[in-house]
């Protein structure tokens, strides 16, 4: 673990504190002796140093009220909001990001660090995989695309407050990230560990639903941890100011190798690909009944399946039609060198599941 310099008694501002990467980052900071104001829609864990703060991210008069007192010297973004459409996607988003920051121009900031994705450099939802894309793996020096993109709307807002407030920035690209969350949007290690948990109950296959080249191209992972450590160590260091970086667990992998090592963990039996993608949103259609009977029988604390599972999710990142992987040179040179195996990473994220009773344990 890398950990920042003289991080005792210094305040940090997490936004979007109760989803994957904001959990990570005030778990990290809180280890580290920060105190942390973790901002979100409710208050979540209590932890020593952490202080939560409700405020909703759409409302600028909300985020004004809330933050009037706060003083916060690092901040770290994390949230977004998905809407119907890019254009409402950017709007949202980038006026998020705008009002935030808005909202600490009384404060002593001195970084921002922004959580962003390989949208950057894959186009947005409605324009996914399409035009000219760059070859992998994908380095941080790659032309935007020449289409709209609420990630570029985000960083342009971030770079316009940073040039009006003084502080320096940076920005992380993740590619799929797994971590601890429940009632996330875009969950891929608790939708797998679902499927799983759902397929042992039944006695059917683990059916690997995606396209055929995400099972046979090499693709990497996002660990929510190494994002955290990236991000406050770009956040406490002058490498880090004003630059832009990959961010993925540092192995790369093939789904055909991975698929069967989850289904091992779980005792299910690996299904890969045949023919055409078979959706999870098909396989475990109407499931609901069956998680909320596999919940009362192993106690789980969570009887909904729509709080555990984002099929649509998981669908889209492994139904896609092109390799996706990046390059990480550029952080490593700049002297951020942790690094995860991602098989690791599911399999330790799965047994905090078990541990909390958010899946059951194959020994019950």
């Amino acid at each position: 673990m890398i950990t920042s310099p003289e991080p005792r008694n210094r305040t940090a501002l997490v936004v979007g504190a109760s989803g994957i990467t904001g959990s990570a980052v005030v778990d990290q900071l809180a280890a580290e002796g920060w105190h942390v104001l973790a901002l979100a829609r409710r208050s979540g864990r209590d932890l020593p140093g952490v202080r939560w703060i409700q405020a909703d991210l759409r409302s600028g008069a909300d985020l004004m009220r809330a933050l009037a007192d706060e003083n916060p010297e690092q901040v770290f973004f994390t949230a977004w909001s998905r809407q119907e459409t890019e254009e409402l996607n950017i709007e949202v988003n980038a006026a998020m990001v705008r009002d935030l920051l808005a909202a600490l121009a009384h404060a002593p900031v001195g970084h921002v660090a922004l959580v962003t994705g390989l949208k950057h450099y894959l186009g947005p939802f409605e324009a996914y995989g399409q035009g000219n894309m760059p070859d992998t793996p994908f380095h941080e020096d790659e032309p935007r695309l020449d289409v709209a993109n609420f990630y570029y709307a985000q960083e342009d807002e971030l770079f316009a407050a940073s040039a009006r407030q003084g502080f320096t920035w940076s920005v992380h690209r993740s590619h799929t990230v797994i971590g601890h969350a429940v009632g996330n949007l875009m969950n891929m290690g608790l939708t797998l560990a679902a499927q799983a948990s759902l397929c042992r109950h039944l006695g059917i296959p683990f059916v690997f639903p995606g396209s055929e080249t995400q099972w046979n191209s090499v693709t990497d992972m996002t660990d929510a941890t190494i994002l955290a450590e990236q991000m406050v160590w770009a956040a406490t260091t002058d490498a880090g100011a004003n630059e832009a970086f990959n961010v993925v667990n540092g192995d790369i992998f093939r789904w055909r190798a991975m698929w069967p090592k989850i289904a091992a963990y779980f005792g299910v039996e690996p299904e890969g690909y045949i023919d055409e993608p078979r959706p999870l949103e098909v396989q475990m259609a109407g499931m609901e009944s069956v998680w909320a009977e596999l919940a009362a029988t192993h106690g789980l604390v969570e009887s909904d399946l729509g709080r555990i599972a984002s099929w649509w999710h998981t669908d889209a990142d492994l139904g896609r039609k092109i390799e996706v992987f990046t390059d990480i040179t550029k952080s490593r040179l700049a002297g951020f060198t942790p690094h995860h195996r991602t098989i690791d990473s599911f399999t330790s994220l799965f047994d905090r599941y078990r541990a909390e009773k958010l899946i059951p344990d194959t020994a019950d």
